[in-house]
């Protein structure tokens, strides 16, 4: 036991800054703001803005097509087309009664 006081008075200066080090090292890596956190936030964030680039892509089509089947700018040949793809799919189906 005095021997750890003795030694502890000796190194005291660095003990105190060595556990202060690894407290900051360890919240600078861990935890909720820490570089682990980060970089799991970043990569969720840029899965989030791919995803909203293809859902926006994806409203654009919507948003022509509809275009195309608007009244006054009706547009017979996308018209065909769509009565041809139900056509196909109607024919593809199998009754069961």
């Amino acid at each position: 036991m005095k021997s750890f006081i003795s030694y502890f008075k000796l190194h005291k200066f660095l003990l105190i800054n060595l556990f202060i080090f690894l407290y900051i090292l360890i919240n600078l890596l861990d935890g909720n703001r820490g570089y682990f956190s980060y970089i799991k936030k970043m990569t969720f964030l840029l899965k989030k803005i791919e995803e909203e680039k293809y859902i926006i892509n994806q409203l654009e089509s919507l948003k022509l097509k509809n275009a195309m089947l608007i009244k006054p700018n009706l547009n017979l040949d996308f018209l065909d087309e769509l009565y041809r793809n139900f056509l196909l799919l109607v024919k593809k189906m199998k009754s069961y009664f």
